[in-house]
C-alpha cells in the first residue's frame, strides 16, 4: 500500500491541501488518515470513496489501476515482456537510475 500512500501525498499537494485537511474533509481522524498515507493501513471501500472525492479522483486511480483493471505493475510486466534484449537492459538501467534519483531526494 506504499503506493496508494504515495498518491494519497501526491494528490493532497497538487490539490494544496495538508493531510490533515484531507482527512478533516473526508470525516476522518488525522491519526487514522496519517496511517493509509504511511502505508499502515488500508481503508474500507466506504472510506476510500470519502478519501477519492475529497482529491477529486477515482478509488481506481488512487490504487495504481487503469480503466482495463490492470495494476502499473501488469502494465510494466506486460511492456517489458514485449522488448528484445537490449531493449530489456535499457529498461532495467533507466528504471535503476530513476529509484536512485528518488532515493537521494527522498533522503
Amino acid at each position: 500500500m506504499i503506493e496508494f500512500g504515495r498518491a494519497l501525498r501526491r494528490l493532497a499537494i497538487e490539490h494544496g491541501l495538508s493531510d490533515a485537511e484531507v482527512a478533516r474533509r473526508a470525516g476522518l481522524g488525522a491519526r487514522r488518515y496519517g496511517n493509509y498515507v504511511q502505508g499502515i493501513r488500508e481503508p474500507d471501500l466506504a472510506t476510500l470513496l470519502r478519501i477519492s472525492r475529497v482529491l477529486q479522483t477515482t478509488p481506481n486511480a488512487l490504487l495504481g489501476v487503469d480503466e482495463m483493471g490492470r495494476t502499473r505493475h501488469d502494465r510494466l510486466l506486460a511492456a517489458y515482456s514485449v522488448l528484445n534484449e537490449d531493449g530489456r537492459q535499457l529498461a532495467v538501467r533507466v528504471l535503476d537510475a530513476m529509484a536512485q534519483h528518488q532515493a537521494a531526494r527522498d533522503e
